[in-house]
């Protein structure tokens, strides 16, 4: 059955990205980039990254009309650690950006990087990142990524991607490299 917009719980396209694999925020990227070749308005924002020095941020820099932001602090730690606290706080004030940027207008497309993962980890609820979704901007393109996507963000979703690892060239000993992982 073909649905049409108006029948879906969001008012404009969402896309999720999530599963074990290595790809989501690339293909997040991606779709920046396009977009920005259409002229388009784009606001990224990451909910754990927090380097400044990662490929994408140095990217964004340079194209006209996108905007990073690091709304992390890194890894996540245990909930019952002490820092847990201050990763909750961040993505909550992560997600306020979310909110005014999917409100606002002035961006076709708001990417919500490992937003995901963010619920997956408690640091938001699933409810409170599908209430920011559904009252985005009509004309506004929103992309989830992270992995363990709950049940509740891949119903809101209207294409939902998963990307399945094989093997991966962490697990042999290759650590992060630019232009893959950073």
């Amino acid at each position: 059955m073909k649905m049409n917009k108006n029948q879906h719980s969001s008012p404009g396209r969402v896309l999720l990205f999530t599963g074990d694999g290595k790809g989501k925020t690339t293909a997040a990227l991606g779709m920046a980039l396009r977009a920005t070749g259409h002229g388009m308005k784009i606001m990224f924002i990451q909910f754990v990254k927090s380097d400044p020095n990662t490929g994408e941020t140095a990217a964004f820099a340079g194209l006209p009309g996108t905007t990073i932001v690091q709304a992390g602090r890194g890894f996540v730690p245990d909930s019952s650690k002490p820092d847990f606290a201050e990763h909750c706080r961040a993505a909550e004030a992560g997600l306020e950006q979310a909110k005014e940027a999917l409100n606002s207008g002035r961006f076709e497309m708001v990417c919500l990087d490992e937003i995901a993962y963010a619920v997956a980890r408690g640091l938001l609820s699933e409810k409170a990142v599908m209430e920011v979704v559904r009252a985005s901007h009509p004309e506004t393109i929103v992309v989830l990524t992270g992995r363990n996507a709950t049940s509740g963000l891949i119903e809101l979703a209207d294409t939902v991607t998963e990307m399945k690892k094989i093997k991966h060239g962490l697990e042999i000993g290759w650590t992060a490299q630019k232009g893959v992982e950073e």
